[in-house]
Order: C-alpha cells, then sequence, then structure tokens
C-alpha cells in the first residue's frame, strides 16, 4: 500500500452546527458527503480559540507547552512567547523528513513577528511551499500579510475579483495538480472563513435571501432535531437556552438587518464548502482519492464577538487586523450598526451572540470559553483505502493532540513523544483506551474524565457535569459529589503545572481585557 497523502482542512470559527452533517440548514454538500461517506466525531474538541489551536493541532501537544497559551502577541517576561517554539516538531517536519512534500495554503497564526521572515514562519517549519496570511483575521478582499514563501503577495492587488476563501482553495489545487503521482504529500488548507469580518460576494449573499427569517429561536429548535437525526446528538437531549443577553426573535428589532447578517455568514461557509470541493476535486483528478487521507474540523466554537472592539477609532488603529481603506480608494467601515448592511469590501463586522448561539446549537457558551459550546467542533475523516468504519459516527472523545499521533500512525511513521494518543482504532470500528482531557485559556479551565467534565468560568467555581448523559451543561452536579470535584479539580492543576499554564489574573494585568489580544 502507498503512504499516503493527507489534508488537513481547518475551518475558522465554525459553530459545531454549521454544515449540514452537523445538523445546519446551510447545504454544505462537499463537506457533507465526506462527513456522511467517511467517519464524524460527534464529540472532538479543540482548545477554544484560534492560534493555541492551530498550535497543538500541528504538534500534538497543549497550546502552553508550545508557547502560544493565548495569541500571537509576546508577553515575556510575565506571559507567553506568543510564537511557535522551535523546539515543538510540526506534523510538517515530521512528515517531510520521511519524504512527504508538504504545502499550507492559508492562514498560520503562528508567529509574534508577521512582518519579517523568522524561525517561526511556515516556510521554516517544515513547509516546503505557503500561499496565505501569517496574521490572524482580517479582509477577504485584501488580506493583510498576505504572503507567497517569504515574499508579500499582490494577488489582490492584482486581482479585482480577488476573494481568499476561493484563492486558498485554487492555490492547493494547483498544487495537487501539479504533483508527481509518485511522492505523497501533506497539505494543510487552513482557511479564514468563516471567521469575521463578514465578507461574502453579493451574488453567494442574495443566495440566501429569506433563509433565516424565521430567527434564531426557531433555527435552534430545528437544528437540534437534524443532529438527532444524523446521529450526532442523542435523541432526548434538551436544548439550552437562548442566550440570556438576547431577546427572544419576535421581539428582537431591527430583523431584517439581523437576518442579513446571518445570511453573509452563511454565504462564507458556502464559499468554505466551494474551496473544499475545489481541492477534493484535484485529489479526484490525481487518481489517489482512495489514497488520500482528508481530515476537516474548525479552530474553536462560534464566535460572539460583537465589532468594534473598543472605540471604531481603536479598532481602526488595529493596523494588522483591518483595512482602513479599499482597493479603490474607500474608507472602510468598521462595528455592527443597523445601517451598514455586511459583506462588501468598505464594510467590517461580525455577526454576533444570537447567531453565534444558532452556531454552535444546543451547546452553551463560545469561543474562548471551555463549556462545550466553546470547543466542540465538527470532525470529519474520510480515507477509502484506510479501512476507516463506513457511513459512522464515532462517539469516543477526543481532542486536537489526538491527531498527529492519528496521522503518524496512518502514515505507517513511529510515534512521536507527544501528549495524544491515536484515534485510528476508534475511527476503524474498534476501542481506543480512555486518557482524561485537559483545557485552559485565559483562565477558562476544564477537565474530562470519562463521562464526567469538570469546568470553570474564570473567575467562578468550578461546576461538574456529566456530558453522557448531559451534552449541553444544564445539570450541575458538583453539590451534590464535593468528592469527585476535589479529585478533579487537583487532577486538573497537576496537568496545568506540567505543561506550564501561567496564572491569568497575572497575566490579565498586561492587558485591558481578554479582547485586546485579537485575532
Amino acid at each position: 500500500m502507498p503512504s499516503p497523502n493527507i489534508v488537513l482542512i481547518l475551518a475558522d470559527d465554525l459553530g459545531f452546527s454549521d454544515l449540514g452533517c452537523y445538523g445546519s440548514e446551510i447545504a454544505t454538500p462537499a463537506l457533507d458527503a465526506l462527513g456522511r461517506h467517511g467517519v464524524r466525531l460527534s464529540q472532538f474538541y479543540n482548545t477554544a480559540r484560534c492560534s493555541p489551536s492551530r498550535a497543538s493541532l500541528l504538534t500534538g501537544l497543549h497550546p502552553h507547552q508550545t508557547g502560544i497559551g493565548v495569541l500571537t502577541r509576546p508577553d515575556r517576561p510575565h506571559g507567553y512567547p506568543g510564537t511557535l517554539d522551535p523546539a515543538c516538531a510540526t506534523i510538517a517536519e515530521r512528515l517531510r523528513d520521511h519524504g512527504w512534500t508538504t504545502w499550507l495554503s492559508g492562514k498560520w497564526h503562528l508567529a509574534a513577528d508577521a512582518g519579517t521572515p523568522n524561525d517561526s514562519w511556515p516556510t521554516r517549519r517544515g513547509f516546503d511551499r505557503f500561499f496565505g496570511t501569517l496574521a490572524g483575521c482580517g479582509s477577504y478582499y485584501d488580506p493583510q500579510t498576505l504572503t507567497r514563501q517569504e515574499a508579500p503577495a499582490t494577488d489582490a492587488r492584482d486581482d479585482p475579483d480577488f476573494y481568499y476563501t476561493s484563492a486558498i482553495a485554487r492555490e492547493a489545487a494547483g498544487w495537487i495538480d501539479a504533483h508527481p503521482g509518485d511522492q505523497p504529500y501533506f497539505l494543510y488548507l487552513a482557511f479564514t472563513a468563516p471567521h469575521w469580518p463578514l465578507h461574502a460576494r453579493s451574488s453567494d449573499v442574495a443566495s440566501f435571501a429569506g433563509e433565516f427569517d424565521e430567527g434564531w429561536d426557531a433555527l435552534r429548535e430545528k437544528r437540534l432535531s437534524r443532529l438527532i437525526e444524523e446521529g450526532i446528538i442523542a435523541d432526548g437531549t434538551p436544548l439550552s437556552e437562548r442566550d440570556p443577553s438576547q431577546p427572544a426573535w419576535d421581539h428582537a428589532e431591527n430583523q431584517a438587518w439581523q437576518a442579513r447578517r446571518m445570511e453573509t455568514y452563511a454565504a462564507q461557509v458556502r464559499a468554505l464548502d466551494d474551496g473544499v470541493r475545489t481541492v477534493l476535486d484535484a485529489i479526484e483528478r490525481s487518481g489517489r482519492a482512495d489514497d488520500t487521507i482528508v481530515v476537516f474540523l474548525s479552530d474553536n466554537g462560534a464566535s460572539a464577538e460583537e465589532l468594534p472592539i473598543g472605540t471604531p477609532e481603536q479598532f481602526a488603529q488595529k493596523d494588522s487586523v483591518l483595512r482602513t481603506g479599499t482597493r479603490d480608494g474607500r474608507p472602510v467601515r468598521p462595528g455592527n450598526f443597523t445601517d451598514i448592511e455586511p459583506g462588501p469590501e468598505d464594510t467590517y463586522a461580525s455577526y454576533g451572540v444570537p447567531w453565534a448561539n444558532l452556531s454552535n446549537t444546543p451547546m452553551r457558551k463560545y469561543k474562548r470559553w471551555v463549556h462545550e459550546g466553546g470547543i466542540s467542533t465538527p470532525f470529519l475523516m474520510r480515507w477509502p483505502a484506510g479501512g476507516l468504519a463506513s457511513r459512522a459516527v464515532v462517539h469516543e472523545a477526543f481532542q486536537l493532540v489526538d491527531v498527529l499521533p492519528t496521522l503518524l500512525e496512518a502514515a505507517g511513521l513511529p510515534p512521536a513523544e507527544v501528549e495524544g494518543r491515536s484515534m485510528l482504532p476508534a475511527l476503524r470500528g474498534g476501542a481506543v483506551e480512555e486518557a482524561p482531557l485537559f483545557w485552559e485559556h485565559i483562565g477558562n479551565a476544564a477537565i474530562r474524565i470519562g463521562p464526567w467534565k469538570l469546568v470553570r468560568d474564570h473567575p467562578g467555581r468550578w461546576e461538574l457535569y456529566n456530558i453522557d448523559e448531559d451534552r449541553t451543561e444544564l445539570d450541575d452536579r458538583s453539590a451534590a459529589d464535593p468528592a469527585r470535584v476535589a479529585a478533579m479539580a487537583r487532577r486538573w492543576q497537576e496537568w496545568a503545572d506540567r505543561v506550564g499554564v501561567l496564572d491569568w489574573d497575572a497575566m490579565l494585568t498586561r492587558y485591558e481585557n481578554p479582547d485586546q489580544a485579537e485575532e
């Protein structure tokens, strides 16, 4: 059997239920086919935020061990370096050492210095080819830090129809088309979609006209029903309450504008799916689809962030995030204001709390928190020649540190000394020995052992949930089982001490608020 190609696809801020095969009303045919004909995981977890998730995914380590405990802001001596530690080998480095060609098309966001080539850039962390952005979020029409190899890329300025999601996919498909078939490749396809800003082509937005006019309450109920039908969520699972900060849809003001926000977000998700199809088509043309592992997941739960962060004037000064003008000279209008319809290049908005609540159906919380809504992601894997359980939903709990060991085993390579364990036996219909799962982000903390999850929002108290019986975390058992709380809290602290989790209270003195560490 030849060494498999590996395609690792990462979405940005995609919610748990935003794909059709995870209950969404948004049609995502490419990803739905990938999931329904391959394997889907119902309890796969990320780390709640962008850069930490990417660091963990690529290294098999917890983010605190990689130097990226928050984002890419350098916070020494009080905090994390904010850049990928050279001692932490990436999967690209491991695979390239064994003969794989390695490519990255899309977002990096693992280097504190995104302006000057350095040892934390992808070209120096195992990738033979790189096209994409070094920084976090940004314009889809004219992205900041757009780079090819180590030089600025002019693609957005050269092409008036440039759209970043499509460009990421097109570049990767071109690499596949030109690649000789006798050498395996590793493609890390890291989209920025559907992370804010709400940038989508008008024709794509128009295709969703009226789709969300029922409002967030009715749509959340329908998504839960479809999640149960798909076998992702257990029958009888209750829907968490609407975010208490938000009104019922029937009482919401500016409903047409609210619906437009979600229509634009859906168009970004559709563009993501179209991009995946572009790459899958190239894989089919290569004649090696059966020998190609394709994995898809998201870096955190849906984002409830409302824009602008701070005043519009302060937000406009965030050069790494926001273009202050369009390519044809118009000023960019940042913020979620009802007189601004999101979508075009001169806007910079997000879809906010109520729609993020829909995206994370049926969970509570969002990106940055480690309750289920912040860390639960769709996880799809297809490998026709790999003996995976066909059309299966696997319910064992895994997290990002388990991806690298899984791919190394699938590639026939020796195991690495990392934090995770291979999921491959479970993906093939067997069993994997249970292991505790751990999280910490900006003081929010959790540990899961078997069905039991201990979780807290910083600086609150520990809560205890039986996830097998209570996936939406509605029945806190902490008062009834203090011994379990104490034992799990000790286990979490032992892990935190071992991997180098820093005191968020001490770090917080370095920030005006957690959002200052912007993406």
